[in-house]
């Protein structure tokens, strides 16, 4: 078949269920996973063909996709600040805004401690994402990550094997740690940080297939693991060390003053790049 023609048809079957742009997103990211093409070689060469087998993998995405599975689920893998990770249903899939926090972590370090050996750590890696990129872009650097899943961490693992990083992985539940054994520099963390009463925001595709373990907090205790992990960094935090989480757009405020409660100084609330405040940075 021929695959502009085929598009034509991906188009029309997922036009009730997503947006016309989105859908154009997860044609070309299927072209260029399954057939390592881009837009422009699809616009080069228009009568470009995909054969049976292929076709029938096509198939077996669309149909994925109308019920609304992630497509980074569907074909195992994403992108995050430029380098590949694999993912499944253990691991939320690598947000944006993450990759701003990144950003905003190594554009510190850089200029801060340029020639120093820093040692840093990341609190529910997940897919590995955070501590993968700051080994990748630190080569100057002892980074380590912890998870409390195990089966996250198998995936976190692999990440750091197929983006040739050491990282020191930790199997540990945060909550039941009284202390970290190491001082580090930098203290990371995109921790569970939406409430319960939020739920009705939250799209179906992310609803309904990635880990809640890693979402959701219950809406009396919100900031429970900012509170045990800014614990940790009083404890475990260099002189001078930096403590950086991803928050709650909604408890930038209460955040805040949380952190200010248990003497932390030089506190800094970023917004990301859809303006709602989404770090916080502050030292010890």
């Amino acid at each position: 078949m021929v695959l502009k023609e085929y598009k034509s048809i991906f188009l029309q079957e997922l036009s009730t269920v997503y947006d016309a742009m989105e859908i154009e997103s997860f044609f070309y990211i299927i072209l260029d996973c399954f057939h390592n093409k881009k837009r422009i070689d699809l616009a080069l060469n228009p009568a470009m063909e995909i054969d049976a087998l292929d076709l029938l993998r096509w198939e077996s995405v669309l149909s994925d996709l109308k019920k609304q599975k992630p497509i980074q689920y569907i074909l195992g893998e994403t992108e995050f600040y430029g380098l590949k990770f694999l993912v499944n249903e253990n691991t939320l899939i690598p947000r944006p805004e993450t990759e701003e926090l990144v950003e905003w972590i190594l554009e510190s370090t850089k200029l801060e401690l340029q020639n120093t050996k820093l040692k840093l750590i990341d609190i529910g890696t997940g897919s590995g994402c955070i501590a993968i990129s700051l080994a990748k872009n630190l080569q100057n650097s002892e980074v380590s990550a912890v998870d409390v899943s195990e089966k996250a961490l198998v995936m976190a693992k692999k990440n750091a094997e197929i983006n040739k990083v050491d990282v020191n992985f930790i199997l540990k539940n945060i909550l039941e740690t009284n202390d970290l054994e190491v001082q580090y520099d930098v203290i990371v963390s995109n921790p569970p940080y939406v409430r319960n009463l939020e739920k009705g925001e939250i799209k179906t595709n992310v609803l309904e297939f990635e880990p809640h373990l890693a979402l959701f907090v219950e809406d009396n205790d919100a900031l429970l693991f900012y509170r045990k992990i800014a614990e940790l960094a009083l404890k475990n935090l260099s002189e001078n060390g930096t403590l950086y989480f991803e928050i709650n757009q909604y408890l930038g405020k209460e955040t805040i003053e949380l952190l200010e409660n248990m003497g932390f100084k030089n506190i800094e609330l970023k917004q990301d790049i859809y303006g709602n405040d989404r770090m916080i940075r502050c030292m010890r």
